[in-house]
Parts: C-alpha cells; structure tokens; sequence
C-alpha cells in the first residue's frame, strides 16, 4: 500500500484506527526528504499491514509544532496511540526496516507499564 498524506482533517482518525503508523515529516524545499521519499514508498509497499502517512509541515504546520519538528526529514512513529521512536534525517532502506521490525516486535504491555510507573511518580522502567 502507497503512503498516504496526513493532515489535520485524518490525524486522529489514523492513529485510531490503525495499530502502527510510520509519520515522516518532510517538506517540498528539502533535499533529503526528497532522498528519503522513494526509500519510504518502497517500505510502505512492502509492509502493507502499516500505515506509512506523509506529513508536509509547510501546509500543516499546527501537526508539525505538536509533534514538536525542528529540522526535516523527522521519522515518527506510532503505536496503539504511543509514540515509540522519533528520528530526524533520511534514513537508508535498511536502518527504515530495522525500524519497521522493532515497532512489530515491542512489547506494548511492558511500555504501557512503564509510562504508568512514570507517571505514577517516577519510578525508574523495568530493566533499568
């Protein structure tokens, strides 16, 4: 499945309904995006079972200061509502599938538990 754009209209209806969702946060001026661009199409077709969305900060600017973008390309992503890996620059095919595969393999269970310790009064995470 193609990458699809994400703009303040379908933001919260994509994450809602889709377990893990690739964010690259690009716009039309950089030449990295534009590098980075095929390298994320390809990935999207090949893992059709995520949500790979693009987001140009120059049209959506109010997605790209909640999210806090500072420099472009800036790789998101989701899952089950938690953000649980950010990155800025292009990254080549197989660091973007390494990616892919540690969204797929985390244990949600575990990172929900340790957000709760967090917030429940900074409990150090397990296994620290």
């Amino acid at each position: 499945m193609a990458s699809i754009e994400i703009t303040d209209d379908n933001f919260e209806q994509v994450i809602n309904d889709n377990p893990i969702v690739f964010l690259d946060f690009w716009a039309t001026w950089c030449g990295p995006c534009r590098s980075f661009a095929p390298v994320f199409e390809a990935a999207a077709e090949a893992n059709p079972d995520i949500v790979f969305g693009k987001i140009d900060t120059d049209a959506q600017q109010e997605l790209a200061a909640v999210f806090n973008i500072r420099s472009v390309p800036t790789l998101a992503v989701i899952r089950e509502r938690i953000m649980v890996f950010r990155e800025s620059g292009a990254l080549p095919a197989s660091a973007l599938e390494q990616v892919v595969e540690g969204a797929r393999t985390l244990d949600m269970d575990a990172i929900r538990a340790d957000i709760a310790a967090q917030q429940a009064g900074g409990s150090a995470p397990a296994g620290a």
